[in-house]
């Protein structure tokens, strides 16, 4: 079942991982090897999560990789299906 709007995966992170810590974004990016502005544009939803960005987010909270790159995927294909009107897309035939 697809989940209508699906959060942004660095809505996630902030929500319900540094927020409740109380860990800056700062401090995140540090833990995570990353730069604050690699970090800052991920949290508010200007990048998206890449397979290394999972492997270190998912190290750091004690997640799978597969559990942000999948939040990733739901996000992106809800945007994607917003935007079908939009599209001009024709079936393929045979030959």
């Amino acid at each position: 079942m697809m989940m209508y709007n699906p959060p942004h995966p660095g809505e996630v992170l902030k929500e319900l991982c540094l927020n409740p810590l109380g860990i800056s974004v700062t401090e995140a990016a540090r833990a995570l090897g990353v730069t604050r502005k690699t970090l800052s544009e991920l949290i508010n939803g200007r990048a998206g999560v890449s397979p290394l960005m999972a492997v270190r987010i998912g190290k750091s909270t004690g997640t799978t990789p597969e559990s942000w790159l999948n939040m990733q995927s739901a996000h992106d294909l809800w945007q994607a299906r917003t935007q079908i009107r939009k599209l001009k897309i024709k079936p393929l035939k045979a030959a």
